[in-house]
């Protein structure tokens, strides 16, 4: 990738200072804090907040900007380096601490102007990676936006407009032991069959498209036995699209699992489907920056969550998720980001916000 002009003087500081410092999901403190000196270096009036996120508030107008990105990340050290091609490595780097500098070092530069015309408030936010949501669902009863960004990776030139939804399914079979000799099933054997019609109503309730179906996968499996009773337990995870809430599968799966008598089933995990509008202000505006330095947007609706998902039902506004770097690296062992990239990112996101708000 050519060289984007320079974000900001010291925006790649930003980040690899952010990368650098670990914050598993609950343990995000020395990033927050690191980023609340950072923001606050630069124009933010900042604090960590009660769910631990960092939050960076800058400009004063009517308007309400809220850029949400989370800072924690899953397990696994990767060294944090900068090679020879200019490319950062390090845990975090994509999913998602580049959004969340992205959104930090674009608000950093707006001009005088845009900070008269809104007020801009980050979030760094905790606990994204975990089932909790933490630092998400703290901010929903404590701000109502006009406009929403989800700092997630997309590329510079990506879009993301919506996400699937999630359900958990624990279904766990237990059965007084017997001799594999005799007639009967196994607890074993009623798993199996439990998550053979699990599949296959997923295959019946799908939609066109990835972004309709309904994807099943088997997250984990166990069985055993004292010699008295047999256990088996096994966990399925949903993918869920628009037209399939959790409540919706929740009812249709325990009736089609009704007859097996000895299936108890627990759902968890909870996330409605999500699909903005790509013809908003919002989106109209990030389209147009993001052809002002040379790209050619992209939308895209993502088979995962995040916290998307879970900001929706509370801020029926203009939302899309915008982030650097390339998804398919998120979690793996050779998570980077190129910084060409992520510099590149910064300007189209300031030049898209100061257009929202007419600044």
């Amino acid at each position: 990738m050519s060289e984007a002009p320079p974000a900001w003087p010291d925006a790649r500081d930003l980040i690899v200072g952010t990368v650098e410092r670990a914050s598993l999901s609950g343990q995000e403190t020395e990033a927050a804090q690191f980023l609340c000196g950072w923001m606050q270096a630069h124009g933010f009036e900042t604090q960590i907040d009660a769910a631990g996120n960092a939050v960076g508030v800058r400009g004063h107008g009517p308007l309400t900007v809220m850029l949400l990105g989370h800072i924690d990340t899953v397990p696994g050290h990767i060294p944090v380096r900068i090679d020879e091609a200019g490319v950062l490595h390090g845990r975090g780097s994509v999913d998602a601490k580049g959004s969340f500098c992205t959104f930090v070092a674009a608000v950093a530069g707006l001009p005088d102007t845009a900070l008269q015309a809104a007020t801009f408030v980050c979030v760094g936010a905790t606990e994204e990676e975990a089932p909790s949501s933490k630092g998400a669902r703290h901010a929903v009863t404590r701000y109502r936006p006009d406009y929403v960004l989800i700092g997630e990776p997309s590329g510079w030139e990506g879009i993301t407009l919506g996400y699937k939804g999630r359900l958990i399914v624990k279904a766990e079979v237990r059965k007084a032991n017997f001799h594999t000799a005799g007639e009967g099933t196994s607890a074993g054997d009623d798993l199996t069959e439990s998550w053979f019609r699990v599949r296959q109503w997923a295959q019946q309730a799908s939609g066109e498209g990835v972004f309709g179906g309904v994807q099943a996968t088997v997250q984990a499996l166990n069985f055993g036995s004292d010699g008295l009773e047999q256990r088996a337990q096994g966990t399925f995870g949903l993918r869920l699209p628009p037209h399939v809430s959790p409540v919706q599968a929740r009812e249709q799966l325990t009736a089609l699992l009704a007859d097996l008598d000895s299936l108890q089933l627990d759902f968890t995990g909870d996330e409605t489907a999500v699909r903005h509008e790509r013809d908003s202000k919002l989106a109209r505006a990030l389209r147009v920056a993001i052809r002002q330095h040379g790209g050619t947007p992209l939308f895209k609706l993502k088979t995962g969550t995040s916290d998307m998902n879970v900001v929706a039902p509370h801020w029926p506004v203009p939302t899309l998720a915008y982030g650097p770097g390339d998804s398919s690296l998120d979690h793996t062992p050779e998570e980077r980001l190129d910084l060409a990239e992520y510099d590149r990112a910064v300007l189209v996101l300031r030049a898209a916000l100061r257009q929202v708000v007419g600044g």
